[in-house]
């Protein structure tokens, strides 16, 4: 049995305040935020999905129904508290996981340079 990993890049657009920042990032300000879903499974044998982990079409489904529907074009402190890339992440990972099995990692691009990475097993979820 082959476990494979799939990934899906995913874009969002907002803004958010760092209450807690000392620089210029404690003023409104927004991001063009990516968002890479990992997800790890064997391949199925049976089914529309046969050779698949997770069609590409029922992963985009649930992580813009979970996901992106809720934060695009939002203010991120209506949502998440202190939305640092890492609390987005984690805000993010508790609502997926439910939804996808085999859920792998997380990556969340805030810039082009600049990124969160979370994975199972990582303290932040306990």
């Amino acid at each position: 049995m082959h476990v494979v990993q799939i990934r899906k890049q995913f874009a969002f657009e907002s803004a958010h305040v760092l209450p807690f920042h000392a620089g210029k990032c404690s003023r409104l300000h927004g991001h063009s935020y990516r968002l890479d879903v990992t997800v790890e499974g064997p391949l199925q044998t049976e089914g529309p999905a046969t050779g698949m982990v997770i069609d590409f079409d029922e992963l985009s489904r649930v992580v813009r129904a979970t996901i992106i529907d809720k934060l695009d074009h939002t203010h991120l402190n209506d949502t998440i508290e202190n939305p640092t890339s890492e609390n987005i992440i984690v805000w993010i990972w508790r609502r997926l996981a439910p939804q996808l099995p085999g859920l792998a990692e997380l990556t969340l691009w805030e810039t082009a340079t600049a990124c969160a990475v979370l994975r199972p097993g990582d303290p932040l979820l306990s």
